[in-house]
């Protein structure tokens, strides 16, 4: 049968990713698990060639700037702040969950050696983020536990990979030290948030002598793959490198940069990640579906069963790890309990259920070396492909699905912190623009009737921030008409030839801003 040529694949595949994403907004169903029964449908098709997924391939293209993106968003303030909480899942229970899955994986499969058993529990413990924010981020849920779980999603993966490395180093070699495992961890870790910091530390100073937009979002594009070549190349951990260089950029990146440099990066950003997200799991999905049609006649039904027996091993487990690490810190120690916020069952609960596990577990699956340094075959290696295919579809479905009616369910009340942090702020950065002005306003060069024009202005503006806080919404709504009411004007004007497409985009843009400024960017 003849098979479509890769230009024809690549459309039909953006095409996909686009069509996908809008039918997702109008469903209740998480846009991952679409996206994967796409790309499972996809592999259906006749004539269309899966690629083989090369996992050096998931591994330096699509992580990179996948998790830069996830550290450069994180605010380190919050992530400091639990970071006891983020240490006890993203390591703690990694280790857990890969020590109970392998007893588990030794039972299942007499025979199997705890090297190959450690290495399948490594593959399967770390949970996905992305997954966990393409459902999360669009609910209404508790600032502190999506801290939570984004902290977790930055450093699990570190964990897992170093364990896994560690076990198939052992299966293939037939050697194994726990003294240097463990001494092996610590140096893989700390040398590679090093990498991470002076990455990040060399992209500032190339930024701060840059005066080119566009050269500066690229050069954070480049960033994250710098990292993790530069971790990989003396054998450290790439994920540290990346989590490290994005939240030390971002601690300068405002004082690096121009606004519109600021502005560009974030669309990019935004537009790269989304891209990136949305093609790993229609990947996800075509890599399913071709496995599972290379598997022997016979068994599959046993191997299934067996995978369904790990997936809920990892879900219970972690459904009794969390209530556990919550609770028993705050009982042991005074001081826990006097600094930190006494943790409710509902986000508990919500912690605990979200658990999917993603393109990570399957990348490092396929990753498994067909051979042991004696020759023969690696062993169980089919099997744990196999197994790790069933924990994902597993968690994407029943823990993907229930996600969002429970959050719905559970009715938490909106979040109320960020928002008085920001007015907080804007009536401080006011307040300082107004002094500046005062200063300002004895300098020979100053006309007097510009400066008592921007002191109306922003007494206008620390009034309304404080005495109201937040926008009246008849008041957001009328400055939302007038905003829309001048962009169809300037469209008029462009239309009846009276400016040029070029002012067009300029004043749009302002307005664009402005839009979203009082709340009104999601409308048309």
């Amino acid at each position: 049968m003849r098979e479509f040529p890769p230009i024809v694949l690549a459309v039909a595949f953006a095409s996909i990713v686009v069509a996908v994403t809008a039918i997702a907004r109008r469903l209740p169903v998480p846009p991952p698990i679409l996206q994967v029964a796409a790309g499972f449908l996809i592999g259906l098709v006749p004539g269309v060639a899966i690629p083989e997924l090369d996992p050096d391939l998931v591994f330096f293209v699509f992580l990179p700037p996948v998790i830069w993106a996830a550290a450069f968003f994180t605010s380190l303030r919050d992530f400091s702040a639990n970071r006891r909480n983020i240490g006890l899942l993203a390591i703690g229970l990694v280790l857990a969950t890969t020590a109970v899955v392998a007893v588990t994986a030794r039972m299942l499969f007499p025979g199997m050696p705890w090297a190959v058993a450690v290495a399948l529990g490594a593959i399967v413990s770390p949970p996905d983020a992305v997954a966990a924010a393409a459902i999360v981020s669009r609910l209404p849920v508790p600032r502190r536990v999506i801290v939570i779980l984004e902290g977790e999603s930055l450093v699990n993966d570190a964990s897992a990979l170093i364990l896994y490395r560690s076990a198939v180093a052992a299966a293939v070699t037939s050697v194994f030290s726990w003294g240097e495992s463990i001494v092996r961890f610590f140096v893989d870790a700390g040398v590679g948030v090093l990498v991470g910091v002076l990455v990040g530390w060399l992209v500032l100073r190339v930024m701060r002598w840059s005066k080119d937009a566009l050269a500066e979002t690229l050069l954070s594009l480049a960033a994250p793959y710098v990292a993790w070549l530069a971790a990989e190349a003396i054998h450290v951990s790439a994920v540290l490198s990346c989590v490290a260089g994005g939240i030390f950029l971002r601690r300068s990146f405002s004082s690096a940069v121009t606004p519109m440099s600021r502005l560009q990066n974030r669309n990019v950003w935004d537009l790269v990640v989304f891209v990136l997200n949305a093609a790993i799991f229609l990947l996800l999905g075509m890599q399913a579906r071709a496995l599972l049609a290379s598997l022997p006649a016979g068994t599959t039904p046993k191997l299934v069963r067996n995978g369904v027996v790990i997936s809920v091993v990892a879900i219970v487990l972690r459904m009794v790890w969390v209530p556990i690490a919550a609770w028993l810190p705050r009982l042991l120690s005074r001081r826990v309990r006097r600094h930190e916020p006494r943790p409710t069952r509902r986000g508990i609960f919500l912690i605990a259920w979200t658990s999917m596990r993603g393109i990570v577990s399957l990348a490092t699956a396929l990753a498994l070396p067909h051979a042991i340094a004696a020759g023969a075959p690696f062993p169980f290696r089919s099997e744990i492909v196999v197994i790790t295919i069933c924990v994902i579809g597993v968690t994407l479905v029943v823990q993907g699905l229930t996600l969002a009616p429970i959050i719905r369910a559970f009715g938490f009340e909106p979040e109320k912190t960020h928002h008085a942090e920001a007015r907080i702020a804007r009536l401080e950065a006011t307040r300082r623009g107004a002094e500046v002005l005062d200063d300002l306003s004895r300098e020979q060069w100053v006309d007097a009737r510009d400066v008592e024009w921007l002191r109306s202005e922003l007494r206008d503006r620390i009034r309304l921030l404080e005495f109201n806080a937040g926008e009246p919404e008849a008041r957001r709504r009328l400055r939302s008409e007038m905003l829309r009411a001048e962009r169809r004007m300037l469209v008029r004007l462009r239309n009846e030839g009276a400016i040029s497409d070029d002012v067009l985009r300029e004043l749009e843009q302002e307005l664009d801003l402005e839009s979203v400024r009082v709340g009104a960017g999601e409308e048309r």
